[in-house]
């Protein structure tokens, strides 16, 4: 318990420093993220506002330049006075289109503008009036008309559109400036603060991975300490079972030897009784009478059983003292074997047999035949007397990582399926006992050990079965084997 609480605190303590770790890195991220993006942001402001006050300064410029020209024409009434006044004018057009199009960020300065451009064009109408009176011969009346109050109050209003626009664009291009500053002292308090912030979880996590170092010596060492006393104890407990497996084994040795001599032993007198009945049937059967005859072969009858029951507890302890080493088995070749030799209990029961295709297999050849003969055998003696027997014999391969149990090997799957007389499901794990019989004896014949015979032989092969029924409707048998299959000495 105290080295699983060490473990979980390490953890958790693992778990709170990453959180704070990763909460401190969010922080600054954001931090430097926003503050690059005011800084980007004022200086895109700064930026922008510059280009409307020089863009308004070469609007004033160039009506200045298309002023000047169109006065020295009228004055010196020289042609040559006109290009640069036609020049003048024809950037002026250019440069009122780009005024149009400059973006401002003070609230009111759009109308302003909007109001410099309308002025500016009535100014170039007033100049392109003067002109044509100058280019008709009528010099006087353009000069009275410059002379006059409209040119001139022309001129006063763009001068106080001009100042009161670049006004506004100068006092927020401070404010922008001060914003500027305000920014570039946040930035280097916020990186100053992710500096310590980092310094400091730095420092930190060394405290942190030190104390951990000492913890894990501990724990090591404690680790150590009980792998030692884990490795001597399971020592001892290997001694002990070496001994209790040759024990085991030495035990198992005597007790073939005393089934094989039992069985003998048993036999011979058993062959006895059988053998004197015989003769008492046939030279004394007229001598004692019905009842006589009778009990006589209830006598026989006794011994044959008793012989059979022998026979098949022997069958049953050679499982696995007397099975071969696996090899390659065909399983096709093994049913069709059976067949011939069920032969005629299937002519007998008219039985009908689909069989799958089967594959080849690592087991013990003689145990498969055994193995299949009593489920086969079983199917056949089970059956309903009015309903023509159908045995099924399915095969599929299932994967191990479909597999629950084994989820490290592969499996080959035989379902063994009949029509039959079947069972009471809760019998599904009785019928498999030695001895264990559902049915009476005069119903059908047998020892009741030929289940657990298939059950014996399949464990042995590292595999399982299991049967599923329900009366009068049938039983199901499924085989599960595995695909490397390893000799299990039970």
């Amino acid at each position: 318990m105290t080295k699983r609480r060490l473990l979980g605190n390490t953890v958790f303590t693992w778990f709170t420093v990453t959180i704070i770790v990763l909460g401190v890195i969010t922080v600054n991220a954001y931090l430097a993220v926003k503050t690059t993006r005011d800084l980007a942001k004022v200086q895109q402001s700064l930026t922008n506002t510059g280009n409307v006050i020089l863009v308004l300064d070469e609007l004033n410029i160039m009506i200045l330049a298309a002023e000047s020209s169109q006065r020295g024409y009228l004055l010196t009434e020289i042609e040559e006075y006109l290009a640069p006044y036609t020049n003048a004018v024809k950037k002026l057009a250019e440069q009122i289109e780009k005024v149009r199009l400059v973006k401002v960020e003070i609230v009111g300065q759009k109308d302003l503008i909007d109001q410099l451009i309308h002025k500016t064009e009535l100014k170039m109408n007033e100049l392109e009036k003067t002109v044509l009176l100058a280019q008709a011969d009528r010099e006087r009346s353009a000069i009275r008309l410059v002379k006059g109050g409209e040119g001139h109050e022309l001129t006063k209003e763009l001068n106080q559109l001009f100042t009161q626009i670049i006004d506004n664009e100068l006092t927020y291009r401070d404010f922008l400036y001060s914003k500027l500053n305000r920014a570039e002292k946040e930035s280097v308090f916020t990186f100053f603060t992710s500096a310590i912030t980092s310094a400091l979880l730095l420092l930190g996590l060394i405290v942190l991975a030190r104390l951990n170092l000492v913890s894990d010596e501990k724990f090591r060492n404690s680790l150590e300490k009980q792998n030692e006393i884990l490795a001597r104890k399971v020592n001892e407990r290997t001694e002990k079972l070496t001994i209790y497996a040759d024990e085991l084994a030495r035990s198992n040795r005597e007790l073939e030897d005393f089934a094989f001599v039992a069985s003998h032993d048993l036999q011979e007198p058993l062959r006895k009784i059988r053998a004197f009945g015989d003769r008492l049937q046939s030279d004394y059967s007229e001598k004692l009478g019905d009842k006589g005859a009778d009990y006589l072969n209830r006598m026989k009858n006794a011994a044959e059983r008793m012989s059979n029951l022998i026979s098949d507890l022997l069958e049953f302890s050679r499982v696995s003292t007397r099975g071969k080493d696996f090899v390659d088995v065909d399983l096709a070749e093994v049913i069709t074997d059976l067949k011939s030799d069920l032969e005629i209990a299937i002519e007998e029961s008219k039985a009908e047999l689909i069989i799958a295709d089967l594959p080849t297999i690592k087991a013990d050849s003689s145990q498969m035949n055994q193995l299949f003969l009593n489920l086969l055998s079983n199917a056949i003696k089970f059956r309903k007397t009015d309903v023509q027997l159908q045995i099924e014999l399915q095969y599929h391969m299932q994967e191990a990582a479909k597999l629950k149990g084994n989820s490290d090997v592969d499996m080959h799957v035989f379902t063994l399926s009949d029509n039959g007389v079947g069972f009471e499901n809760e019998f599904a794990e009785k019928i498999f006992v030695p001895f264990q019989r559902l049915h009476g004896r005069n119903e059908y014949k047998g020892t009741g050990i030929g289940l657990a015979v298939c059950r014996r032989i399949v464990e042995r092969h590292g595999g399982s079965i299991m049967a599923t029924s329900e009366l009068g409707e049938g039983s199901k048998f499924v085989i599960k084997l595995p695909v490397d299959a390893v000799l299990n000495k039970i």
